[in-house]
Order: structure tokens, then sequence, then C-alpha cells
């Protein structure tokens, strides 16, 4: 039996390299791809010690780059044939700063990064799924999807709002397609990564003691997320889903037994 192909954008480490590695455990051709080379180089080194019939391909992509997502595509295809999963998980945070206090600069890379290379990625791995026939694409939310408003997040959440939107639009003009293409969303909630105290990927920031404590409570690590979110990908056959790791529940259980626990996250 062939191996199936998943590319992950935004995948040398975070959630995005930690879902790489699940897939590569249940032998996928993996296919990572992030801005950094250096990165992206480190993370296929790190994969490879992992046992797997499944080859790997690991590809410089700025998302940002209308050119950069057509190389990913055409070559993993080369490659592979034909990509079964694709996930759209590259994204930045935003500095903790309230929107008067943000350049317009600053707030056009957000959109662009977070929003608009969602949806140029979308589009052409919509096109490629259609010739193909079939296929599964998943998009990460984050902050702001659910509405929920923090301030210091606003263009982050914006654009995460904006996405969800697209998402659900994007599933329902699918089926259009008549094609056997799965669109859903990934809600992976909070995790405790290097995306929490940097912005525009490297910039560091002191996050205040009210988000530190938030992140406490509600925050898990990302190869206990990712664990979760690939298993139900794979085994999902239905269009337009959110697959949910925070859900309500979990989430009043971690604030009713935060007190008693001794795991603390972020100082």
């Amino acid at each position: 039996m062939k191996n199936r192909t998943v590319v992950i954008t935004g995948s040398a480490r975070g959630l995005g390299f930690e879902m790489a590695k699940c897939f590569r455990k249940k032998n996928f051709n993996v296919v990572i791809s992030d801005i950094n080379k250096k990165d992206i180089e480190h993370a296929k080194g790190e994969l490879l010690k992992i046992k797997s019939n499944g080859d790997i391909l690991a590809l410089v992509c700025d998302i940002t780059k209308e050119k950069d997502i057509i190389n990913l595509i055409e070559k993993t295809k080369n490659k592979f044939g034909i990509i079964d999963f694709w996930i759209n998980n590259a994204g930045v945070n935003q500095p903790d700063k309230l929107i008067w206090e943000c350049s317009s600069e600053e707030i056009k890379k957000m959109i662009e990064i977070d929003l608009i290379g969602t949806m140029v990625a979308s589009k052409y791995i919509m096109e490629e799924m259609i010739n193909q026939n079939y296929g599964a694409i998943y998009t990460v939310e984050g902050h702001g999807s659910n509405d929920a408003i923090i301030p210091g997040l606003s263009i982050y959440g914006t654009a995460k709002r904006g996405v969800t939107y697209f998402v659900s639009s994007l599933a329902k003009e699918a089926e259009k397609s008549g094609k056997d293409i799965i669109v859903g969303k990934l809600s992976p909630g909070i995790m405790i990564t290097d995306f929490l105290v940097n912005s525009f990927r490297n910039n560091k920031m002191e996050l205040s003691n009210k988000n530190k404590k938030i992140y406490n409570i509600l925050g898990d690590y990302p190869w206990v997320v990712a664990k979760f979110l690939v298993n139900k990908m794979i085994s999902n056959t239905n269009n337009n889903v959110r697959i949910t790791w925070l859900t309500k529940r979990k989430a009043i259980w971690k604030f009713l037994s935060y007190k008693f626990r001794k795991d603390k996250k972020i100082k």
C-alpha cells in the first residue's frame, strides 16, 4: 500500500513540528516547510531519527509569497505524486501592544501572514485536490476564532476570526466541486511554545502576570495536542468539522484543578 502524504506549513517547530512527528510515526510521507532554512534542516534531522516507512521532504516556504506556495505544491507532487493532507499551520503572534501602539506595518504584516497567506495557500491546494479528485485541508485556528477578546491581541484575533469564517466558507465551496475533499478546522487551545513569548517569530516579549496565569491554567504542551489532532484528522470522514482539543469541559476542569497542580509551565 502506497504511503499517504501530508504537507504542513510552518512546521520547523511548535505544533507543526509535533504534528509532523506524529504523521511520520504513522508512516506518512511528511513534507515540512518553514521560512528559515536552518530551522527546517534541523527539523528534518530530528524527523529522520524516527523510524518510519515514509519519506521526508523539507522545503523553505514563506507563506506570504505566492511563488513559494506554488513551489511547495509542485515539489511535493514531483516527489510523491499525490497530496493527501494539507495543514495550514504557519502563523505569527502579535506584539503585546494595544492597537494604537502598533505600527501600520505591523498590522499589515500580521494580516498578511495569519490570514491572507492561509487563503492563498488554500486556493492553490484546492485547485490541486480538485485535479486529483480528493484530499483533506485543515487549518489551525487561534485566539479570536471563538470570539474571545484580549487587549493586546486585537490584530491576531481579527486574523484568526477571519480564518474561521474563511474555512467554513471553503468547506461549503468544496462541496460545489463535486470531489471528495474534506475541509476542516483544528482548534488546539493554548499551547506552551515559543509562540507565546515571541512576536513575528523571533522578537522576544514579556508576558503580563495575568496572561502567564491563564496560560499556565489552560496551556498544554504541543506534543500532547498534536497526537490528539493527528489521530482525529486521519480518522475523520466528514467535511466542515472542527477538531477541538480544549473543550469547555476540559477548560472548566483545568480551572478547578489548577491550585492542586504543581506544573507551572511559564514562570
